[in-house]
Order: C-alpha cells, then structure tokens, then sequence
C-alpha cells in the first residue's frame, strides 16, 4: 500500500454553483490534466518538471490554459434552456505539436484544439506593425517578414462543432482506438462520429420505445474497447451492461454480449432497482476487463464471462441501512465515476464526506483517503480513514451518522502511468501521489 501524500490545485473560497467540477480527465502521456466545470470553462493543468528542493514530489501540476468551452443556450422550439456544464472531457492521442480534446454539455460536442505559440511574424509589407493598412502608392520596396520571438502564448481554438444529433441529453463521450471515429451517448441512443464530419453521424443504438410510456431503461455510459475500433459496452440503468460488435450489424440493437449477475431475492428491497443502476463503465487498458459502477459497489468483468462479475467491491455498504434518507435527499441518484491505475492492478472511485476508495486487485486489501485542506497541506501524508458501523466507535473512527453527504467525490482520474490521482471535491481539485522514498 503506497504511503500518499498531495495539494490543493484551484480552491474558491467561495461557492458558486459554476464553479463545480464536474469532469476531469488526464491525457493519455499523463502530462496534461483537464478539468471542465459547471460554468462550461476548461482549465488544463501541465506537469512540471521536479524541482531540486522537492525531491520527495514528482512535480506539481500548474495551471496551462483555461478557456470558455460552452455557453448556456436556449432551445425555442422546446423552451429548453441548455446548461453550459461540461459533461464529459476526452483527449486524443497526441499527433503533433498541438493537444487535441473533445468537450461536450447536454447537447454540442466541441473539438479543440491547444497550442502554443512564442513566435510571431514581423516586418509585413502591406500593414503596420500595429495592424493598420499601409497605403499601396507609399510602398517603395518588398520586405521579407521575420519570426520574432515573444511570451509564450497558450491558445484554444475549436476546430469541430458537432451538434443537433441528440434529442436527450449526452452522458458520455468515448474515442474509438482507430483516433478517427468516436461514440456519443444519451438517454436512448447512441451515435458513432467521424472527427472530420460534423454534419452527420450514424445512429448506432436506439432503444427508445415506439411508445415512450413502455419505457424501462435509459443509458447510462458507453465507452469503447481500447484496442478493437468494432467493439463498444454500453451500461443501463437496470444494471446490465451489452457489448455490442459494428460488424456484426449497421444498427447494434442486438447485442452480442450481455452482462448481468443475478439478483439475490433476499437482499430485495424498495431500493434496488435504483443502486442497482450503472452509473459509470470503463475498460481496462489492456482490454481484457470492465469495470462498473452502482450506487454501493464496483464490479469487474471479464469479457469472456458474462454470468457474474470476477470480483466485487463494498465502496460504502454501511449505507445500506441508509438508503430511505438518501432517497428523499436524492443522494441516491448520484452518479460515481471509477478509474483504473495503468496497469490495472487497482481501482478508485468516489464516496461521500470527501473520502474517495482504492481497492488493490491482487492482494485485494482497500484503503479510505480523505480530499481535505488539512491532507493537502505540503508533506502531509494521507491517513488511512474508518467509519464505524455501530456500537462502539473507535478513537479514529468517524460514525455513519456524522458523514456529510454534501461533500461528495463524484469524479476521479488516474494518471496512466504513475502513481498520481486526480480527485475533484465540489469546486477543489487535489492532486495525489505516492511517496518517494
């Protein structure tokens, strides 16, 4: 079990509802970490370098760029107003000098793109260097125009607006192995995108009803496999999940695999169909596994297997008894996100009070980890956290009743190839890592 230790990247003191985070992302070098929020702006953090009189640290991550990526809008044939909030960030592969990202709200997805520039031209013939038009008569001799050097600039522009092809609101974003094609998904349906076409996109999966009153299901996340461009998972909000292959059919209703462990009649209640509803699905890097989400649990599968999960994890069990209390204050519909380390050796995923779980795959111990001001402080190490679950409550142990479900870690990222997390508590962003010795 590493020893981690950790800070504060982006606090406002105060809290405004924009200022909530709501996805967060590291590209896929680990050296950019993209955060989107309630108010629709991207803030990009880069890795720097470690310093001298740090050495027990790898690096801080320090803030690189930060633009508006949606506006709120109005739908006027609906009287629907869209909120600006980004849902869900993606970054592709690197190609060249510049990073690119998908961004998407309820609604438009946007690609952009990220460069630098610390070069500019100089010495033009038909203009000033302020910009005004020279006159032509005045020009007497040609000029070749120069780069100059200048303060390094970082600029976002979008490059791809993909909107109008999703009737219900936009729950996940996944970009195909192939890097020219990626998936969106809403409610009912989910659509397959080439990065280059932004008029038209193929439908993919529609389970929408011929009559909406017949309506059982909606989906909850998609994603696709990490190496196979055909193959993609989608989750629904029964606790299924369909693995679904694009060569098989143009329309992937039918699914080739179909994921789902059986209920245990005694442990059926009021609640079950609620926790038991997907909140998040995500491959392992190498491809072989999923993991899934639900509201007490993460469970991990193997493709080769869809009976019943491989292995199961309690996130937070002791709110079992809680469920009545977090179903009138609608905690119960929150929707945690999971992560995978880059090997695949371990899984985190979020919970309530700020506390966030790590489970290790291979000696299958778990550790509870508190995001606060007290953890982030520089040096400080993070303490293993308890809840008691009755009777006699220990010294360091927190009891169930005193938890704080306001505070909540709903998103969560793992850099792919160091010990290094990126946990997102309302409107702060901590940065973990594991000691060096």
């Amino acid at each position: 079990a590493a020893v981690w230790l950790g800070y504060l990247l982006n606090s406002a003191l105060s809290l405004f509802p924009a200022d909530i985070i709501s996805t967060v992302e590291f590209n896929y070098s680990g050296e950019l970490l993209a955060t989107g929020d309630k108010g629709g702006r991207v803030v990009i953090f880069q890795h720097e370098q470690e310093s001298k009189n740090r050495p027990h640290l790898r690096g801080e991550y320090n803030v690189y760029s930060t633009f508006q990526s949606h506006e709120p809008e109005f739908d006027y044939l609906k009287s629907l107003e869209i909120e600006e909030k980004i849902n869900k960030i993606r970054w592709l592969p690197q190609q060249n000098a510049a990073h690119f990202l998908l961004s998407t709200n309820d609604k438009t997805i946007k690609l952009w793109k990220i460069s630098e520039r610390d070069k500019r031209a100089e010495g033009y013939n038909l203009k000033d260097e302020d910009g005004r038009l020279r006159d032509p008569f005045r020009i007497t001799s040609l000029r070749v125009p120069v780069l100059m050097p200048m303060d390094l600039m970082v600029e976002a522009s979008p490059r791809r607006i993909f909107a109008n092809a999703h009737t219900y609101h936009i729950n996940s974003i996944s970009v195909n192995s192939d890097h020219e094609t990626y998936l969106s998904a809403d409610d009912l349906r989910i659509n397959l995108w080439h990065l280059e076409i932004t008029d038209r996109s193929f439908n993919i999966v529609d389970i929408k009803p011929a009559n909406m009153e017949e309506l059982t299901e909606v989906i909850t996340a998609a994603e696709c496999h990490p190496h196979q461009c055909n193959v993609f998972v989608y989750s629904s909000s029964k606790g299924t999940i369909r693995l679904c292959d694009m060569r098989a059919a143009a329309l992937c209703d039918r699914h080739s695999k179909f994921f789902e462990e059986p209920e245990d009649p005694s442990s059926r209640s009021f609640f079950s169909e609620i926790i038991s509803s997907i909140s998040d699905v995500k491959f392992s890097h190498s491809g072989r596994y999923m993991m899934t989400r639900d509201y007490l649990s993460v469970k991990v599968w193997d493709l080769n297997m869809e009976n019943r999960p491989v292995e199961t994890y309690q996130v937070h069990e002791y709110l079992r008894s809680k469920l009545c209390s977090l179903y009138e204050n609608d905690c119960i519909f929150d929707k945690f996100e999971c992560c995978w380390n880059g090997s695949d050796s371990a899984i985190m995923t979020g919970s309530y009070n700020n506390f966030f779980r790590m489970f290790d795959r291979n000696t299958r111990r778990d550790i509870t980890l508190e995001a606060s001001r007290e953890s982030s402080k520089p040096r400080a190490t993070l303490k293993p956290r308890k809840v008691s679950t009755g009777g006699k409550r220990k010294k360091d142990e927190i009891s169930v009743d005193s938890l704080d479900f306001n505070k909540k870690i709903l998103h969560t990222a793992w850099h792919p190839k160091d010990n290094v997390i990126a946990v997102a508590a309302t409107n702060n962003l901590y940065i973990f890592q594991d000691k060096i010795n």
